[in-house]
């Protein structure tokens, strides 16, 4: 269902104004629209009122008079606290769409949309790989889950973010997030282990990756994670909870299909141990320092 506008855009509201969030509802002010904002702490929606946002103090303000409302929150108890408890989903028009960019469960993401439903709201799941840089440069990858005609109105707001793909259902989106952070994972703990064995036997790590470049074992993980591990710069980009979290919801929803994950269940624990020794806000690469504690090596 297409809502009528007055407007040459669809109304769009924004939820959530963290590290993407800001980003991406900045990309938004950018190309011409004027969303209505809502962040817990208000002044991190502040700049961009400058920018023709306008900030409300309550989500359900801000979504009152929207076609189509973005979150990007940080989980899905949150997400839904906002949605049921907060007010949003009653708040929002019978005809809208409620467009969730938040890595959450798949099961999750199914609730909502089933519980939207039945208020005449459509919903997306739309999770997205690239980080702070790709929603900076609207350079995401987007996955979404829903229904294809829910995906077809939601995709000209979606090419301000990155490049956007229909995957199936609902919380076929999260589903395909949860893969994308299996492989990151894993490849992190890959690249680490391989140049800490070279660095044991006497070789040079750098050394190492640049002769790997361009080989089989190549990757974006070896060249962006990899180089960290080599310049020990671990300032969070995502970090190491946060992995943690995508690599306990990925198995969680194994568990659900009945499906066996042998090595995200081996990461799971390698992160995890990891955070109880004290790596929680630092880089997901710093995978790196716990496999390096792990053989006594600085």
């Amino acid at each position: 269902m297409t809502i009528a506008s007055d407007t040459p855009f669809p109304r769009l509201a924004f939820l959530g104004m963290g590290t993407m969030g800001l980003r991406m509802a900045r990309r938004l002010c950018e190309a011409g629209h004027a969303p209505q904002v809502w962040n817990r702490t208000p002044a991190k929606a502040g700049p961009l009122a400058a920018l023709g946002a306008v900030v409300h103090a309550r989500a359900a303000a801000a979504v009152a008079e929207a076609d189509i409302v973005i979150s990007m929150l940080e989980s899905g108890p949150v997400v839904e606290e906002v949605l049921f408890a907060q007010g949003v989903a009653a708040a929002m028009k019978p005809g809208a769409l409620f467009l969730d960019m938040a890595s959450i469960q798949p099961r999750e993401a199914r609730d909502h949309a089933a519980r939207l439903g039945a208020l005449g709201i459509s919903h997306l799941d739309a999770p997205v790989s690239g980080g702070p840089g790709g929603a900076e440069t609207g350079t995401l990858a987007i996955m979404a889950g829903g229904k294809a005609e829910d995906f077809a109105r939601a995709l000209p707001v979606l090419t301000h973010f990155g490049h956007a793909t229909h995957v199936g259902p609902h919380g076929s989106g999260q589903l395909t997030k949860l893969a994308n952070q299996m492989i990151v994972g894993i490849s992190i703990g890959a690249v680490a282990e391989a140049l800490l064995f070279t660095s044991r036997g006497g070789a040079d790590m750098a050394k190492v990756k640049e002769a790997i470049t361009g080989g089989f074992a190549d990757s974006r993980v070896l060249q962006l994670h990899g180089q960290r591990m080599l310049e020990r710069d671990f300032a969070p980009r995502a970090r190491m909870d946060i992995q943690l979290k995508d690599m306990r919801n990925a198995l969680a929803t194994a568990q659900e299909i009945g499906f066996e994950a042998p090595i995200t269940a081996l990461f799971e624990r390698l992160y995890a141990e990891g955070v109880e020794n004290g790596l929680t806000d630092l880089d997901q690469s710093a995978l790196f320092v716990e496999l390096a504690s792990r053989n006594g090596m600085s």
